[in-house]
Order: C-alpha cells, then structure tokens, then sequence
C-alpha cells in the first residue's frame, strides 16, 4: 500500500468563512474511512497534501491491524492559530465538504481539534464521530488511546526488559497536548518515573500542576537516559541521525509517523531498540470510535476492553518481527496487509449497505 494508491484525494476551498482543507481516502477496503481532522499550520501547500497521505495510508494500517472493519482517511485543515477557536459557520463549512463525500470518509478528532469541532461538523452531517456524549457519541478518544500506548508499552518492555512492569521505569513523554497528558498521568499512576517535554508551555504548566513529573529541554528529549521514549507530538521525529542520538531501550508512543523513513526503523533495530509501531500501539482512538457502532450504542468499559487488546497485538507484532527477522515497522505493515488483502473488497460505493455507516445514521437521527 503505497500514498499513490490512494482511492481519493479531495480539496475544498470555501473563502467566505476562510476554510481550506484536503481530505484523503486512502483505502475502503475493509470499510468507510476513518480517520481525524488535523487543524494544523502548513508552511505550503505540498507539506499538508505529504502530510495528508500519510496519515489516511496509516489509518489503514492501523485499523487493519487492529481488527476492525474500517479502512483509512485523514482531514487536514490549514489553521495558523493554534489557539483560536473555530466559529459556527467555519465548522459548518467543513461539515458540508466532508458531507459531500458521501460516507466513504467518517471523521473524528485528531490534533488541534477537540469534541466541540465534531459537534460542530455534525450539524451538517451524520459522517462524523467522537461528538459529545450527550449527542450519542463517544466524546474524548484521548484517554484510551493514552492507555492504548501503556499497553503497548507493557508488551515492548516485556520484550526489552524483560518484565511488562512499568513501575520504577523512567519514561519520557514528548508532548503534553491531549493524549500525551493522558499518557503521564497513567505512567505515574503506575509508578513509572515521568520526564515531559514540549514546545508550549501551558502545557507543561498544566501538567506539572497535576503531576509530580520532570519537565525537560525539547531539545533534549530525543538524548535524555531514560528506559522509553514516547513521542507524542508531531511525527517525523525518528531519523537514521535522531535514533543514533537516542538513549533508551523502548520507543512507544502515540504521535503518528514517528518514523521518518524505513531507514530509521532499520536505524532502531541495529541499535536493539525496541520500537513499537505507533498506528499499533495508538490505535485506542479507533477502537473507541468503532464501540459506538455496537449493539446497544457506545460503552466505554467495552471500548477499554478492546483496548486493551492492544497489548496482544503489539506482543505479536514484535513476535513476527523476530520471527521473520524483519524490522517491527515491516512486521505491522505484513500484518495490516495480508488481513486486507485476505478479507478486503472492492472500495466502498456511497448507497451500499454497510451495517456500522446504517448504525451511525440511525443514531445520528435519533439525537437530531
């Protein structure tokens, strides 16, 4: 599955509310697309549509990988302020470009978007996950896809160190946003010693308000002595340089496309690092989203269940990998493809039945 392959790539440009964004279809092979809406600064226009493809062709991989029957998409909106909050009619706009699709894309939260944006997007169509709870969605994916990666990270300690447990551990977080946050209170909840770094310092004061944790240098993340690295910020952080640099034995966190190229992950296991592929370990989001098509509606203790079966796959991802001498990158990868293409059909057509767009539509009615 290359970026080339993807199934759609579409832009929309509405200059009366000051909204550009490209969404991308990479695969419906296994079902409608999800994937997040990423608000994002992009410097050109050839850096969002790179960042874009991928992302949806992860999305693929992780849902794949993680058993569920969804394919792969993305949303990148080009947003310069951080900090700004989104209007009625700005979301409005997006919710009817993503509605124009026609169900083969269903959105969800990604970075710089939070619960009130998909309710926003709602307004104008039903494909969107991850709304407010009192709208019959599942609200905040952050939680467990921050206990999605402790999974994970249990399963990769196991492998490195020999014993899953992480207490007495130093890991150091890099990221403080909504998952990374997460991720730090559940470290030191389970005793691991916690350094945090990022580039925004309300972050950093958030967290350090709330938890006894070391802050450090994001220019020292990637080279502080700790047991795990875990990114959990932008992707693209590991290099054949950056990985020579780096003074740890597990690298397992949940930022997207950690790995900047398939020489950083042969980087990684020269090195005898143990690297837990991120679309496997931070697949928690998705396996939250899919529990609001299940029989009876959402349950978030049997989204957390399913959740925690990330740790099992990530045990088999590094199983095959030292079995078939493959780097752990390419052992999630063979994964995520042999069950495309063994179970995959043709790509999703708008009108044909798909029992969870059916579920999500009804539900999406009944609150309206």
């Amino acid at each position: 599955m290359q970026s080339s392959a993807h199934e759609q790539v579409t832009f929309f440009n509405d200059p009366e509310v000051g909204l550009r964004a490209i969404v991308a279809i990479h695969s419906t092979a296994l079902g409608p697309a999800l994937g997040g809406v990423r608000f994002w600064h992009y410097e050109r226009d050839a850096d969002a549509l790179t960042d874009v493809l991928r992302l949806s062709e992860a999305m693929t991989l992780k849902a794949a990988v993680a058993g569920l029957h969804q394919g792969g998409g993305k949303t990148v909106v080009f947003w310069d302020d951080p900090h700004a909050a989104r209007d009625e009619k700005f979301l409005r706009s997006l919710g009817r470009c993503i509605d124009a699709l026609g169900g083969r894309y269903l959105a969800a939260e990604d970075v710089g978007a939070a619960p009130s944006d998909m309710d926003g997007i709602a307004l104008e169509t039903p494909w969107v996950t991850g709304v407010d709870a009192a709208r019959g969605g599942s609200g905040d994916p952050s939680p467990l896809t921050a206990f999605g990666v402790v999974c994970g990270m249990r399963a990769a300690c196991d492998v490195a160190l020999g014993s899953p447990d992480l207490s007495g551990l130093r890991v150091v977080v890099q990221g403080a946003g909504h998952v990374g946050a997460h991720l730090a209170h559940l470290l030191v909840d389970a005793g691991a010693r916690v350094s945090v770094s990022d580039v925004d310092r309300r972050r950093l004061a958030a967290v350090a308000t709330d938890l006894p944790v070391e802050i450090i240098p994001p220019a020292q993340t990637l080279t502080t002595d700790c047991d795990v690295l875990a990114p959990c910020a932008l992707g693209a952080v590991l290099t054949p340089a950056s990985v020579g640099e780096l003074r740890c034995a597990v690298v397992c966190g949940a930022a997207n496309n950690q790995l900047a190229g398939n020489d950083a992950a042969e980087a990684l296991s020269a090195r005898g690092i143990v690297y837990a592929p991120d679309y496997v370990v931070n697949a928690g989001g998705i396996i939250n989203i899919a529990q609001e098509w299940a029989p009876g509606g959402y349950s978030y203790a049997a989204a957390r269940a399913a959740t925690a079966g990330i740790e099992q796959t990530t045990r088999a991802v590094l199983a095959t990998a030292a079995d078939e001498d493959i780097t752990t990158a390419r052992a999630a990868d063979e994964l995520a493809r042999r069950r495309v293409a063994a179970e995959g059909g043709p790509p999703y057509r708008p009108g044909e039945p798909c029992v969870m767009r059916a579920a999500l539509l009804a539900r999406r009615r009944a609150v309206a």
